[in-house]
């Protein structure tokens, strides 16, 4: 079997980054030389590029990141999607991303993850999760979402 038939065997390394790790960083580095040569992407083009990311990935990650794209709009009209190390992302009136979703298969893992950064509102006293694993979105988690994605896009 080849590397690319096989993604879990071709990440695994003894040291340094895996493919994928590697990958993503060099989609971090377009992503920030396009903003530096003064392609401020506007929320359309931010939001072309994140559906053209989520049709590329394989099912069931599309379905839940399509659905993901569908809530984070709904419940914070606010945060513009972008990619962010080649992820869909969402991000604030300042630029600085707030949540993303890393899919499954982007890594190998058993579980696709919605994370929040630093500048997502979510503390909570002196400890408060930063990333959640999804292994599939019902109306549940879809509501607990929308509840974190408002709270995190607030700015109070």
């Amino acid at each position: 079997m080849s590397k690319s038939q096989n993604p879990s065997k071709s990440d695994q390394t003894t040291e340094g980054f895996t493919d994928a790790e590697r990958a993503a960083m060099r989609e971090r580095a377009r992503e920030l030389k396009a903003t530096r040569r003064g392609s401020r992407m506007d929320k359309t083009d931010g939001e072309s590029t994140v559906l053209k990311k989520i049709a590329e990935m394989q099912e069931p990650d599309r379905s839940m990141a399509e659905r993901l794209h569908a809530i984070i709009k709904a419940s914070a009209p606010t945060l513009s999607p972008k990619t962010w190390y080649g992820m869909p992302a969402y991000a604030n009136q300042e630029g600085k991303v707030v949540c993303f979703f890393q899919a499954a298969q982007k890594f190998g893992t058993r579980y696709a993850t919605l994370g929040f950064t630093d500048a997502a509102k979510l503390d909570e006293e002196a400890m408060w999760p930063v990333a959640f694993a999804l292994k599939e979105l019902g109306p549940v988690e879809e509501s607990r979402i929308s509840a974190l994605v408002k709270r995190a896009a607030s700015t109070v």
